[in-house]
């Protein structure tokens, strides 16, 4: 990944999960395990997205869940239920050329639409970025 910061105001939880992702390469913190007292425990994939600060103009990480569908991979852009899209998203819209990690794969992107696919560059391929209406 290029020179970027964690994303300001992350959860400490995330800023540790990035942290271990980064200072691994991607064999450290690509799955996610969550436990959660009384349910079983979960490991989800994630991958690091990095953008541009529609504002500052800085590049940001950001620690996300995705999906697979065929050989592409998707995330969603939520802000847990908030009226607001996340930052990532806002800044995907206003500057479409992202980094993506996924495991020990890095490659740059392109979203060309606002709501459509985003194509890829190079490996990873992430062919989705969706928003909730």
């Amino acid at each position: 990944m290029s020179a970027a910061k964690l994303a300001p105001n992350m959860p400490q939880w995330m800023v540790d999960h990035t942290n271990r992702y980064l200072a691994s390469g991607g064999t450290d913190g690509h799955m996610y395990t969550i436990q959660q007292p009384d349910r079983p425990q979960l490991s989800v994939p994630s991958l690091l997205l990095t953008t541009t600060g529609r504002k500052s103009g800085e590049k940001y990480i950001f620690p996300l869940f995705y999906g697979e569908t065929g050989n592409s991979f998707f995330i969603i852009a939520s802000k847990g239920g908030a009226p607001e899209h996340p930052g990532w998203y806002r800044n995907i819209l206003a500057n479409p050329e992202v980094e993506v990690q996924v495991g020990l794969g890095q490659g740059v992107e392109v979203a060309p639409g606002r709501h459509g696919a985003i194509v890829g560059i190079g490996p990873p391929r992430l062919d989705g970025v969706r928003h909730r209406p």
